[in-house]
């Protein structure tokens, strides 16, 4: 892979990103990687702005895993809906705040595979929670980041987990905590999964647009 493509991809997408998903703004709030990682998990498969308001309302009475292992699930159920899957995960938090304080000394562990023992915890959410709350070098490969590295010919991928592992070896670490905000930022505005917005791509007369049908 070409370096100064890959360059001027995140230089054109660092312009052009007008949209800030909630755990970049958790971060650049100073959120604590317990608060990351609870709103990571909340987040999958839900719409970041009802992340954000779910997010907002459970941090507003719970910050610590020593609040949240104690609350009923029927109390988190009612904090966090409308979430995606909301009565999994209420069950998953407490339970996460439990082994936190039993198996990490109540700290959020910083290694992906101490935080994927955690329930309802896998390798993207693992990711991201190193990335933003550690600030740690790590890669979260989303939809959004699996779909656009492919249709940029970063990787020729399948899965986001093959995503993952086939960015560690082109990508430079330079990007590897950018790409995600990048990436969802603008496969949620620009680069959306059907019929992009081509026309409107701060890359367009570079991307090789690969496995684009249409586009507008």
């Amino acid at each position: 892979m070409d370096n100064n493509f890959i360059k001027n991809v995140f230089v054109g997408l660092e312009k052009a990103v007008t949209f800030e998903p909630i755990i970049n703004k958790l971060s650049r709030k100073k959120a604590s990687p317990f608060e990351i990682l609870i709103a990571t998990m909340m987040s999958a498969r839900t719409k970041d702005e009802v992340t954000e308001v779910s997010a907002n309302r459970l941090f507003s009475e719970y910050k610590t895993a020593q609040q949240l292992s104690t609350v009923s699930t029927k109390k988190l159920e009612k904090l966090i809906y409308p979430v995606g899957f909301y009565k999994t995960k209420a069950k998953n938090i407490v339970q996460i705040s439990k082994n936190i304080l039993s198996d990490f000394n109540g700290k959020v562990p910083n290694t992906v595979e101490e935080l994927t023992t955690l329930p309802g915890v896998g390798l993207k959410t693992a990711a991201l929670v190193l990335a933003e709350g550690f600030g740690i070098d790590e890669i979260c490969v989303d939809t959004h980041v699996h779909s656009i590295s492919n249709r940029l010919g970063f990787v020729k991928t399948h899965t986001p987990e093959q995503t993952y592992y086939a960015l560690k070896k082109i990508l430079p670490k330079q990007y590897w905590r950018k790409i995600n905000f990048l990436m969802v930022s603008y496969g949620k505005t620009i680069c959306v999964p059907v019929s992009p917005k081509c026309s409107e791509c701060k890359i367009n007369k570079i991307c090789p647009k690969i496995g684009v049908k249409s586009q507008r």
